[in-house]
């Protein structure tokens, strides 16, 4: 698993936010979408701008007025957004070249009947592709997919691999030779409660990346 970045996803609040910043994960992802148990407040999304500047912070949205998405990424320094939503490659597009430097990630729902060619119209407007478990819920199910799916992705495009990822995977992601997962992504298997991170359980984790 060494070489692999680390994205910790859904935090809200404060103290937890810091702490999981401690850690020094590549990636904290923060979810604007307020159907989420994820959701975070406005005054939390504050402390955002604070986090160390070598931790990647990202957005999160699903299907948000391309506006509000410009908004938050500039009222909060984003330096990514993750669309989680229906977005179209053309929608992606007019985010993308809105943007100074910040990367655009473009997730999918995947099951084994996911059809990898809808990627072919995106591979030019995003930096990186997530793929999670399909829910109707957008994320966050905890649920791992079939990762043998992926074989059918043929893009040279990076990816995050999301969908339940916990301690327990660990050998199986030390097996995945894609030179182009690029990207761990976790969240509900290390949390206490909705938005609340286990901080030792993250540092075991970060840990065994690093074998």
């Amino acid at each position: 698993m060494k070489g692999l970045k680390l994205k910790v996803c859904g935090m809200k609040f404060a103290a937890n936010i810091a702490a999981v910043a401690g850690l020094q994960p590549d990636y904290m992802g923060f979810i604007f979408y307020d159907k989420s148990p994820r959701f975070i407040s406005e005054v939390s999304a504050e402390l955002i701008k604070y986090i160390p500047s070598e931790i990647r912070t990202v957005g999160v949205f699903v299907d948000e007025d391309l506006e509000v998405v410009k908004k938050k990424v500039n009222q909060f320094q984003l330096k990514a957004v993750q669309l989680h939503g229906n977005e179209s490659p053309e929608y992606c597009a007019a985010l993308k070249n809105t943007f100074n430097g910040s990367e655009l990630i473009k997730a999918f729902g995947v099951d084994e009947d996911f059809d990898f060619s809808v990627l072919d119209n995106y591979s030019t407007v995003v930096d990186y592709f997530l793929f999670d478990t399909k829910t109707k819920a957008h994320g966050g199910s905890g649920k791992t997919f079939d990762w043998t799916i992926l074989d059918g992705y043929k893009l040279d495009k990076p990816y995050f691999l999301s969908g339940g990822i916990d301690l327990e995977h660990v050998a199986a992601i030390a097996g995945l030779k894609d030179s182009r997962l690029y990207v761990l992504d976790i969240n509900s298997r290390f949390e206490v409660e909705p938005g609340v991170k286990d901080e030792e359980k993250i540092r075991a984790f970060i840990k065994e990346m690093e074998k």
